[in-house]
C-alpha cells in the first residue's frame, strides 16, 4: 500500500461519477451521504478505488431497473475511523450466503442475462484491502430487501 492522507469524500465522488453510466442503463439512482467535514484518512486511494468500485458495481449488478444505491460516509469510533457504506435495493442475499460472500471464487444468486459477469474475485480482493488498511468489512442483507456492503479504514 501507499498510504497517504486523502479524502475519502473525493475517492467516493469520482467512483461515483465512473460508474454513473452503467447505472443510467439501468435508470439506477446513485446517491450519495458524505458527512460533512469529514476527515482525512491515511489509505492508498488506488486501492480504496478498487473496493468502493466493486461495491457499488456489485450493487449495480444486482439491482433491478429504477432501483438506488446509496454510498455514505461518516466518521465512527470518537472519530477514530471513516466508515463507508454501499446500499442497494436489490435482490439481497439469502442468511446461508452470507458466510460465503467474501470467499474466492464465490459467487451469489442470478444477474440479469445481459449484465456483465464477473468472477467471484471482487469482495475477497476488497476484504484484503481493507483489512491491509488495518479496517474492517462486513455485509448486512435480507433476501428480497437489498444489500449492504460496509467498511472501516481507521484515521
Amino acid at each position: 500500500l501507499r498510504a497517504i492522507p486523502v479524502s475519502i469524500e473525493n475517492i467516493i465522488n469520482e467512483s461515483v461519477e465512473s460508474l454513473k453510466s452503467w447505472a443510467d442503463t439501468k435508470s439506477i439512482e446513485l446517491k450519495k451521504e458524505i458527512e460533512p467535514g469529514l476527515p482525512q484518512a491515511n489509505a492508498d486511494a488506488d486501492r480504496i478505488t478498487q473496493v468502493l468500485h466493486n461495491l457499488i458495481g456489485n450493487a449495480i449488478k444486482f439491482t433491478p431497473n429504477n432501483g438506488v444505491i446509496h454510498v455514505a460516509a461518516k466518521s465512527v469510533d470518537g472519530p477514530k475511523a471513516i466508515q463507508v457504506s454501499v446500499r442497494d435495493n436489490g435482490i439481497g442475499i439469502g442468511k446461508d450466503a452470507l458466510p460465503k460472500v467474501f470467499d474466492k471464487f464465490y459467487q451469489v444468486g442470478e444477474r440479469v442475462p445481459t449484465d456483465i459477469t464477473g468472477t467471484g474475485i471482487g469482495l475477497s480482493i476488497a476484504k484484503e484491502i481493507v483489512e491491509l488498511h488495518s479496517g474492517k468489512i462486513w455485509v448486512e442483507s435480507e433476501e428480497g430487501q437489498g444489500t449492504s456492503f460496509i467498511f472501516t479504514i481507521p484515521l
